[in-house]
């Protein structure tokens, strides 16, 4: 089995604690100004959902790190309890709202994403790291108001609501990175 030093986890890490798979959803390295240095992590179990916060470890901490497969899959449609996945060989893959809830503001039908696996049973499922979403709703830009930084909420195609600069109209196509959440460019 293959090791980890907490030093080196990041969000998305897998790993073995506690006689489960965890996967990190938050992290912060911390060097207090006395004593010594800690990870401080938030830690989410892949097949339970169950949530352990504030869990630290010592930077140098072995943790046995679990063998997560990741497959892409395009997704085919939701039937209003579970979404559902396919992969090359037409096989669909059901994951239930909570497995794919981080995912759901960045996708639609047919969008290609990354489903993570454990053990052959998929636990989540990833946006690729830039998606491009047309703004249906955005108030409009206040003639005058261009002063550096100021923004607006703007709602995309798949109901999610971004800050975006006063300059984007609804109809605009917009480039977002999902790992941040940010607007990064219009298209």
């Amino acid at each position: 089995m293959a090791q980890i030093m907490a030093g080196d986890i990041r969000k998305g890490t897998t790993f073995e604690y506690k006689s489960g798979v965890y996967t990190v959803t938050e992290f912060q390295h911390v060097k207090p100004g006395k004593g010594a240095a800690f990870v401080r992590t938030t830690l989410k179990n892949v097949v339970t959902g169950q949530v352990l916060s504030d869990e630290t470890f010592n930077p140098t901490t072995k943790l046995e790190t679990a063998q997560v497969e990741t497959k892409k899959m395009t997704y085919s449609y939701n039937d209003g309890e579970f979404y559902y996945f396919m992969d090359d060989e037409f096989n669909l893959t059901p994951l239930n709202h909570d497995q794919v809830e981080d995912a759901l503001r960045y996708i639609r039908e047919n969008d290609i994403v990354t489903v993570r696996f454990l053990y052959g049973n998929a636990f989540s499922v990833e946006p690729e790291n830039f998606v491009e979403l047309k703004v249906i709703e955005a108030e409009p830009g206040v003639r005058g108001n261009t002063a550096t930084n100021v923004t607006k909420a703007a709602k995309v195609e798949t109901g999610a609501v971004f800050q975006v600069p006063m300059f984007v109209n609804e109809g605009d196509t917009i480039r977002i990175d999902t790992r941040t959440g940010e607007y990064m460019s219009r298209v």
